[in-house]
């Protein structure tokens, strides 16, 4: 798990749950006196076919964790980033198609009318098309409005600390990527819980 805090945001990565979200509240715990008031989990690699497991099984395991615990007064957004889509945007200029600036957010026409999600253009491109993120809000107590998670989430892509521009997922979801190669690649064990506040793996 990757945790960041972000205008007053605790944002998490996980892959498996309870036992994540536990370790993240006692790391945040030990440095601020008082449970977050609000937790947003960004969640990478799963398609449109696994949603509704998710919503079954991770989403009702971090609420019933955080109902039986002292965090029980935080609220939960559940936000489901993909990257594997053909979807590509286009901004027409002097009759001429290009990619659209970086920032760019779309959240209506091609978006799904049951669905809570939209679109971000997070990076430039000066050869061939840009590709767009696809995020997907599936839960959320934390009733943030539409503008303040996009707003949110493009920040995100601002910091990966191993590059000084942009990249195309929240920095969150990259780390938790680097971290999984390393340990799947090379480790092939449990990091020592002394790398656990500091960046090795990048």
């Amino acid at each position: 798990f990757l945790l960041l805090m972000f205008s007053g945001f605790f944002l998490i990565v996980c892959l498996h749950v309870s036992g994540f979200l536990s370790g993240a509240l006692n790391s945040w715990l030990r440095n601020v006196p008082h449970a977050p008031e609000s937790i947003v989990v960004y969640r990478d690699g799963v398609g449109d076919g696994q949603l509704q497991a998710l919503l079954d099984h991770e989403i009702s395991e971090l609420v019933s964790y955080l109902e039986n615990e002292d965090s029980s007064s935080s609220t939960l957004t559940f936000i489901v980033v993909k990257k594997r889509i053909n979807t590509r945007f286009f901004l027409k200029h002097n009759r001429r198609l290009g990619n659209p600036a970086p920032g760019t957010v779309v959240d209506m026409m091609v978006t799904r009318e049951q669905w809570y999600d939209f679109y971000i253009v997070s990076q430039s491109s000066t050869v061939g098309t840009v590709t767009p993120t696809h995020y997907n809000v599936i839960y959320d107590t934390v009733c943030l409005d539409p503008d303040t998670v996009q707003r949110l989430t493009y920040k995100l892509c601002h910091m990966y600390y191993n590059l000084p521009g942009i990249i195309r997922v929240p920095a969150p979801c990259h780390y938790a990527h680097k971290l999984a190669y390393l340990v799947g690649q090379s480790l092939h064990d449990q990091p020592s819980s002394l790398l656990a506040n500091s960046l090795y793996y990048l």
